[in-house]
C-alpha cells in the first residue's frame, strides 16, 4: 500500500451543509429576485394568497372536526352520545335553521353523522325550504332544529339548548338535547299520557294556567289528552301515565277504584299539588296516596329565610337544588312557589315496601306555615325544617293486588316479582304552570330547570329513558361584556398590528434597497 495515499485524509460528503447550501440558496433567490423587484413582490404575495386559499379549499372539502381546546371538550360528541347513536339504522335528517356554517353547534351537531351515516344534518334557510317551515310550523326569523326519522319528529328552539347556573351562568344542553331528540325520534313506543280532569282547577289551557307545558308536550314524542273517568267509565289499557293536578275537591267513588285498579295493575302516576289555604274533605284522595305511603297534604306553605335562595324577596318562591335521583341527575335548580311538604310517613312506607328517591327538598332555613293569614316575618309558631317537596316512590304489587286477567296471563306470571307502580309526587303545581312572578319575566315553567324536571318525569314514568337528558360533566360558561373603554383598546390593537408591520416591512426594504 501506498503509505502517501494512506496518510491522505478521505473527504466525507457534509449532508447537513449541502442541505444548509441549499436553503441559504433558496432564501437568496426570494430576496435577490423576487423581493427587490416590486412587480416580482406583488406576483409573489398573490401566488401565496392562492396557495392558502386553495389550501384552505382543500383542508374544507375534507370536513374535519375542529379541535377542541376546552378542557371539558364542551365541543366534542360525548362517547356516551356515539354509542348511543352509532348502531341506529333508521334514516334521520336534522335541519338546522337560522344557523350559520361557522356556528360551534353546526360544528358539534355534524359530529353525529361521523358517528352514524344514517345521520343526515343540514343547514337550511327557511325562506328556500318553506316545506320545512311550514310543516312545523317555524317562523322564517327562528333559530331551530328539526330532528325527524319518519313520521316522528321534533323541534327544539335556541332557548331549549341553553340553562343557567346559579350565578346566571350560560350551561350549553345542546349535545343532551340532540341525542335525546334522535333516540326519541327513532323509538318504536309512542308513550300515552292522560291528565285527569273533573277535580282542579289546573289544566291544559289557557284557563287552566299550564299552556305551556302542553306547547311543550306538543315537542315530545308522545300522545297526551285529557280524561275524565265518570265519562269514560275507566282509565284505557294504553295509559302509560296518568297525571293528577292539584284536587280541589275529592274523588268520586268510581274514579277512586278505577285508579286503584290501574295501580294495582302497574299503572303511574305523576301528582302534582300545590298548597291548600284552607282544609278539604279528601278521603277518597288520601286513599289513593296512602297506597305508596304518602300522608295527606296539609294547609299551608313552605317559605324560605335565606334571601340568597329566594327571587324578587319573596320568601314563598324558592331557588332549591335538585337532587341526584333517575329524574334530575345533573341538573341543577327549580324554582318553586307556594309549596307544600310532601307528607311521607317513614313507618308506612317500610311496611309497604316502598323506595323512595329524593328529587327536591327544601334547606334546613326553611318554615311551613300553617297559619296563611299571616304574612309578618316572624317565625313564631311555624314549622321548620328540611321538607320533602319532589320525590320518587316505588311500590312493589304483591300478587293480591293484581287483577285475576293477570293471573292467567303467564307472561305476566313470570314477571309478577319484578311488577311495581311508581308515583313521583310534587308538593308544588306551580312550577310547571303560565304562572308569571312579575310583568315580562318568564314563567315559572321556564324559569332554572322546571320545564327538564316535569318533562323528564313523564319520560321516567312512561319507560323512555332516552327521553330524559343525557347530560355531561361540563362547567358554566361566563359571558365577558367589554366595557367602551376595552373595546377601543381592542379595536386599536386590530388595526394598528396590520399597519405596524406593513410600515416596518416598507423600512426595511428601503433600508436594503439603499444598502445596494
Amino acid at each position: 500500500m501506498n503509505n502517501k495515499n494512506k496518510n491522505m485524509p478521505v473527504k466525507v460528503k457534509n449532508n447537513n451543509k449541502e442541505k444548509e447550501k441549499f436553503g441559504t440558496r433558496f432564501i437568496n433567490t426570494i430576496k435577490k429576485k423576487w423581493l427587490i423587484s416590486g412587480t416580482n413582490t406583488v406576483l409573489l404575495i398573490a401566488i401565496l394568497i392562492a396557495i392558502t386559499i386553495l389550501l384552505n379549499k382543500v383542508v374544507g372539502s375534507f370536513d374535519l372536526t375542529p379541535i377542541d381546546c376546552t378542557s371539558n371538550k364542551e365541543y366534542t360528541l360525548t362517547k356516551e352520545s356515539k354509542d348511543r347513536v352509532k348502531d341506529l339504522e333508521n334514516n334521520i335528517n336534522i335541519y338546522l335553521a337560522g344557523y350559520n356554517e361557522e356556528d360551534v353547534t353546526i360544528s358539534l351537531i355534524k359530529q353525529y353523522n361521523k358517528a352514524n351515516s344514517n345521520i343526515n344534518v343540514e343547514v337550511i334557510d327557511l325562506n328556500e325550504r318553506t316545506d320545512i317551515a311550514s310543516k312545523y310550523e317555524i317562523s322564517s326569523n327562528s333559530t331551530a332544529i328539526v330532528v325527524e326519522s319518519g313520521e316522528k319528529s321534533k323541534v327544539l328552539y335556541s332557548d331549549d339548548l341553553y340553562t343557567y347556573d346559579n350565578n346566571y351562568n350560560t350551561i350549553d344542553l345542546t349535545e343532551e338535547k340532540i341525542t335525546s331528540a334522535i333516540i326519541n325520534v327513532v323509538s318504536e313506543k309512542v308513550p300515552n299520557v292522560y291528565f285527569l280532569e273533573g277535580y282542579s282547577d289546573y289544566s291544559l289551557d289557557y284557563a287552566g294556567g299550564m299552556s305551556y307545558l302542553a306547547t311543550y308536550l306538543d315537542d315530545e314524542v308522545l300522545k297526551y289528552e285529557t280524561l275524565d273517568i265518570l265519562v269514560k267509565g275507566s282509565i284505557p289499557e294504553d295509559c302509560n301515565t296518568l297525571v293528577i293536578t292539584t284536587p280541589s275537591k275529592d274523588f268520586d267513588d268510581l274514579t277512586t277504584e278505577e285508579i286503584i285498579k290501574y295501580i294495582n295493575k302497574g299503572g303511574n302516576i305523576l301528582w302534582l299539588n300545590s298548597s291548600y289555604p284552607e282544609s278539604h274533605e279528601l278521603k277518597n284522595v288520601n286513599k289513593i296516596l296512602a297506597l305508596y305511603g304518602v300522608d295527606p297534604f296539609e294547609v299551608g306553605y313552605i317559605y324560605e329565610t335565606d334571601t340568597e335562595k329566594t327571587i324578587l324577596g319573596y320568601a314563598g318562591c324558592m331557588v332549591e337544588d335538585l337532587g341526584n335521583s333517575e329524574i334530575d341527575r345533573n341538573l341543577s335548580k327549580a324554582v318553586l312557589i307556594n309549596s307544600t311538604k310532601v307528607n311521607i310517613n317513614n313507618d308506612k312506607i317500610e311496611e309497604l315496601n316502598v323506595k323512595q328517591q329524593t328529587i327536591i327538598s327544601s334547606g334546613d332555613t326553611a318554615y311551613f306555615r300553617k297559619n296563611i293569614s299571616n304574612t309578618s316575618s316572624s317565625t313564631d309558631g311555624d314549622e321548620q325544617g328540611s321538607f320533602t317537596i319532589g320525590a320518587i316512590l316505588t311500590k312493589p304489587l304483591n300478587e293480591d293486588s293484581k287483577e285475576s286477567e293477570e293471573e292467567d296471563n303467564e307472561e305476566e306470571n313470570n314477571e309478577e316479582d319484578t311488577l311495581s307502580s311508581k308515583l313521583v309526587i310534587f308538593g308544588d303545581n306551580n312550577f310547571v304552570s303560565d304562572m308569571q312572578l312579575a310583568s315580562n319575566i318568564t314563567p315559572m315553567l321556564g324559569l332554572y330547570n322546571n320545564k327538564d324536571v316535569v318533562l323528564n318525569s313523564i319520560a321516567y314514568l312512561t319507560d323512555q329513558d332516552e327521553g330524559i337528558t343525557v347530560r355531561k360533566e361540563r362547567e358554566a360558561q361566563s359571558d365577558f361584556t367589554a366595557t367602551d373603554g376595552q373595546k377601543a383598546i381592542i379595536m386599536r390593537v386590530i388595526f394598528a398590528v396590520p399597519v405596524v408591520i406593513i410600515i416596518i416591512g416598507i423600512v426595511i426594504w428601503q433600508i436594503r434597497r439603499r444598502k445596494k
